[in-house]
């Protein structure tokens, strides 16, 4: 299943993105040659027209090589020499204005954005969007919500929301939609288990009414949902399904009680009382020190990280029409690309461990696990391993695509005079020896954490 997996997600988005620059370069009138799934010495290939379509070695990549397209470290890849510099021809690539070598060369990104906007859309419009199935109050930010509508806080953990206004509530979708949708003014808000009601003033503004929406959260269990490879928690023994009953001796109650243990502290050695099968076991954890910003104040503060997701198990599906669909399309492709920036950020700034980086084997992982999952998951995989694809493609590093958008920019400030090809080979030579280093760095953690170091 992994193995299986692995092939398609990998086979699937290098297609899509090579896709993007071959579309691209025959909308400008460049002569195609090669169209290669895979990098390296050829495999097998059939000459269609005016290219060669091939599966190559390497399974690690693709490309697609055009006239005039002096892509010398794919040559030496392929035991070629590159070429002299020579006149282009009208069909070849740098025969084209520099706006349509753009196009060409940013068309792989961007159809991994548009294959992932079309998977998330896709996934909302035929299982609809993801809601919790309760209606249990797990916690309410006091410093969140806007004036008015402070009594929200009145609300006792753990209470069931009945009733918001008018709306009687089913899901958690319906409070959200109660909260951030009502009408500006007095609003009753029910509550059971144990029985009252709160009265709140909803806020003129649309911006504070989302606010308050945001700061009720559901109950969620204090279950581990994914355990993250190389985290203090998969280091310390700990696996999908423990129930955590305790942090550092003091119990917890649910997500939030064991989120706000675990942010308390960085860097500390904690042992972590669990249910697992019904035995109750003791898991000694290091916790990770992390930068974060405050939601409140902004500012930046040391937390404790363990690595493990929220449980997914409470979750329900919500039916939603083509339009919302679509929303819920662009809204998770923003937010998947918002955070793959924030991690590289934090990479960089090393608020996130260098360990955190997996190669292939851990995509390999992911992959076999939302197959195990369903169709729904794997298919919201790939889309986030899509917009993931693409963003590494915009780093600045030659040989990817973000390298030649670096020359092509130079080529502009420059008037039109490219780089010379003797400059360009030379810096595409760092380019792969730096690609080559980060692929041996992310294979180095797998393989520590696949034998425990």
């Amino acid at each position: 299943m992994t193995v299986l997996a692995t092939i398609v997600v990998l086979g699937v988005l290098i297609f899509v993105h090579e896709l993007g620059h071959f579309w691209a370069a025959k909308l400008v009138g460049v002569e195609v040659q090669r169209f290669s799934i895979g990098l390296g010495p050829r495999i097998w290939g059939v000459k269609w027209g005016e290219t060669e379509y091939v599966f190559s070695l390497i399974p690690l990549g693709g490309y697609v090589k055009m006239g005039g397209m002096e892509d010398e470290v794919l040559e030496k890849l392929e035991g070629g020499n590159p070429k002299e510099p020579r006149v282009p021809g009208p069909r070849d690539f740098d025969g084209k204005p520099i706006w349509a070598r753009t196009l060409v060369i940013s068309a792989g990104v961007i159809m991994n954005m548009v294959f992932a906007f079309a998977i998330y859309a896709g996934v909302a419009g035929v299982w609809g969007v993801t809601e919790y199935a309760t209606t249990r109050v797990g916690k309410v930010y006091e410093t969140l919500v806007p004036p008015g509508t402070e009594a929200m806080a009145e609300i006792p953990i753990g209470a069931e929301l009945v009733r918001v206004g008018e709306r009687v509530v089913e899901d958690w979708g319906d409070v959200w939609g109660g909260l951030a949708h009502a009408s500006p003014g007095p609003l009753t808000v029910d509550f059971q288990n144990p029985d009252g009601q709160v009265v709140i003033q909803i806020p003129e503004d649309e911006e504070d009414r989302l606010r308050l929406a945001a700061a009720v959260s559901p109950w969620i269990s204090a279950t581990a949902g994914v355990v993250t490879s190389n985290s203090p928690a998969e280091g310390g023994g700990l696996e999908s399904g423990d129930q955590i009953l305790s942090v550092g001796g003091t119990p917890v109650v649910n997500w939030f009680d064991f989120l706000e243990a675990i942010k308390s502290r960085p860097g500390a050695r904690v042992e972590l009382e669990v249910l697992r099968d019904g035995r109750e076991l003791t898991r000694a954890v290091t916790l990770e020190a992390q930068e974060e910003e405050d939601p409140v104040t902004g500012e930046t503060r040391t937390v404790g990280q363990i690595g493990i997701y929220m449980p997914l198990e409470e979750l329900v599906h919500t039916r939603v029409g083509p339009t919302e669909a679509l929303v819920v399309g662009y809204r998770d492709t923003v937010g998947v690309a918002g955070m793959i920036l924030g991690f590289l950020r934090d990479l960089v700034t090393g608020n996130v461990s260098p360990r955190s980086v997996g190669s292939i084997i851990t995509i390999g992982e992911i992959s076999g696990q939302a197959a195990a999952q369903g169709l729904e998951s794997f298919l919201s995989f790939m889309a986030l391993f899509s917009v993931n694809l693409a963003i590494l493609n915009l780093l600045p590093i030659p040989v990817l695509d973000g390298g030649h958008l670096v020359f092509l920019a130079i080529e502009a400030v420059r008037g039109g005079t490219p780089l010379s090809v003797e400059v360009r080979l030379r810096w595409s030579q760092v380019g792969f020896v730096v690609l080559l280093g980060i692929m041996v760095w992310a294979l180095s953690n797998d393989f520590m954490r696949l034998f425990g170091m």
